[in-house]
């Protein structure tokens, strides 16, 4: 008994640990050094001492075999640590939905190019519609129907009423030019020369009666010429803007088709007044005029409409040219204008004289004729 008393006491002050549950004698004489921390120690150490680095990363993993040593490590990280602190200090949240960019704006690709057509055109033709003259076009594909007798008096009954008035004649016939006294053969420049050449409009502008952007034969090949052109359909457009701000009023005659130069006296247009002879013929050529004035609306112009459907060279005592009034009311209702160009031999014998029938005859019934179109034009643009 006391030899096994004795070797047990001999075990315990070699260092073997007691049964589990049992005293631990001796503990005061224990190695005062702490005990090695474990692996799952470690780990915890060095995440605390990686987040209080303040580079706000990611805790580091434990060196293992084949990174590199320490050393060069810590040296790389403070190396780093100033780009990281500046990249703390500059960084923003970015700006959510809705709110304002700060500081200078990112190029996009629509800053690198032009504006688009409907972007440029559309601010662009409102502000044209607003500022300047008012650009009218006397149009019907029909001829013979006092486009041309209309363009010229309803322009001078505008200059009457105190307004500046210039007219184009966009007519290869010349017959508006010829109507104030100028020989379409023998101008030097002409409307060709604005719509081909790119002149300025000024250039071929005669001062009469009205100012007037005279016409020449060489108009009738204008279309052909301008088939090539970049923009053709806008070459009127880009002439007017360089006068337009010294009239009050453009008046527009077209030739007796829809092609090329109607499109373009369309296309600078606001309004356009269709003269009517009261006929059954004449008003067939209205479906084929508003179709190409809704293509002109949907592609060039969205600003031009209709002013007014004018029924002209009426002879009331035929029972024909009532009825012809009555469809175009019918089927048109306000368009048709309340005034009525009547015939009268005035109207033949004005362009003999190289004027208009205000001036040839400004007391006759012809004359006022064209005065009462003029107050309903202006009451209806000022309503």
């Amino acid at each position: 008994m006391g030899f096994l008393s004795r070797r047990s006491k001999d075990e315990q002050s070699e260092g073997h640990e007691p049964q589990a549950g049992g005293d631990v004698p001796g503990a005061a004489d224990a190695d005062p050094r702490p005990p090695e921390p474990d692996d799952a120690e470690i780990k915890v150490s060095e995440a605390a001492t990686n987040g209080s680095n303040g580079d706000g990363g990611a805790p580091a993993t434990p060196a293992r075999e084949g990174d590199e040593p320490a050393g060069e490590a810590q040296a790389e990280a403070d190396t780093a640590e100033p780009a990281s602190e500046s990249s703390v200090a500059t960084a923003e949240p970015e700006p959510e939905e809705g709110d304002e960019p700060q500081g200078p704006a990112r190029m996009m690709p629509q800053d690198l190019i032009a504006p688009s057509r409907h972007q440029a055109q559309g601010g662009d033709d409102d502000s044209q519609q607003e500022q300047g003259a008012k650009v009218i076009s006397f149009a019907n594909q029909k001829g013979g129907v006092a486009k041309t007798t209309t363009t010229l008096n309803l322009a001078v009954a505008f200059s009457e009423s105190g307004h500046k008035v210039l007219c184009i004649d966009l007519d290869p016939q010349g017959n508006l030019t010829m109507s104030q006294g100028i020989d379409p053969d023998k101008v030097e420049k002409s409307m060709y020369d604005v719509l081909v050449h790119d002149i300025p409009l000024a250039e071929v502008i005669a001062e009469r009666e009205i100012d007037i952007a005279v016409a020449s034969i060489d108009l009738a090949g204008a279309e052909i010429a301008m088939s090539t052109k970049i923009g053709r359909e806008r070459s009127l457009e880009k002439a007017l803007k360089e006068v337009r701000g010294d009239y009050d009023f453009v008046c527009i005659d077209t030739p007796p088709s829809l092609g090329l130069l109607t499109v373009n006296a369309l296309t600078a247009s606001n309004k356009v007044i269709v003269p009517v002879q009261c006929e059954y013929l004449s008003m067939r050529g209205l479906v084929q005029l508003q179709n190409t004035l809704k293509m002109i609306q949907e592609n060039l112009n969205p600003g031009v409409e209709i002013e007014g459907i004018l029924p002209t060279m009426l002879d009331s005592r035929t029972v024909h040219a009532k009825e012809a009034v009555e469809i175009l009311e019918e089927n048109f209702g306000e368009l048709v204008f309340k005034s009525r160009i009547r015939k009268a031999i005035k109207f033949a014998e004005a362009p003999v004289r190289g004027s208009s029938v205000l001036k040839y005859d400004p007391e006759g019934n012809a004359a006022n004729y064209y005065r009462e179109l003029a107050k309903e034009v202006l009451t209806n643009g000022s309503s």
